[in-house]
């Protein structure tokens, strides 16, 4: 009786881990196929071309540790920011918005979105800091060629 619960709690458990899974895959690729929402962003360039083109360009930036690095920055800190970002955008009175650094990345005029808002805005972030870390021209660091 009690290894029945046990087993039927584990069943709901994975089901629903699955299914948030494969939403979230469909629906960040379904994102990344849309005209990114960055405004420097060339016209109708998808996420999809912009890290296309961002990984050509690491290929032939000099050192060329310096292009993967930014690709393996943006690999690693990318999900916490941008989950950190949203977070503070929805909630800028909570305790993390109290720790985090002002950055204009992070979106505004969010406030107390509702949940079903939350991965529209999480997505926006995604963007905004990829361009910030790949796609805006810089002149110091690794200087990655203009975005095509």
């Amino acid at each position: 009786m009690i290894a029945g619960f046990i087993h039927l709690i584990w069943k709901v458990f994975w089901n629903t881990t699955v299914v948030i899974l494969c939403a979230s895959l469909v629906f960040i690729g379904f994102e990344a196929n849309q005209p990114m929402s960055v405004p420097d962003a060339p016209e109708g360039m998808t996420y999809f071309e912009f890290m296309r083109d961002r990984i050509d360009a690491a290929k032939t930036v000099e050192p060329s540790r310096c292009g993967w690095g930014m690709m393996f920055s943006l690999a690693t800190l990318g999900p916490i920011y941008s989950v950190v970002y949203t977070v503070v955008a929805i909630n800028p009175e909570g305790t993390l918005a109290k720790m985090t650094a002002s950055d204009p990345d992070i979106p505004k005029g969010v406030e107390g979105a509702m949940w079903y808002e939350v991965p529209g805005i999480w997505w926006g972030v995604v963007e905004r800091l990829s361009w910030t870390m790949l796609g805006k021209p810089a002149s110091v660091g690794c200087q990655f060629r203009p975005v095509r």
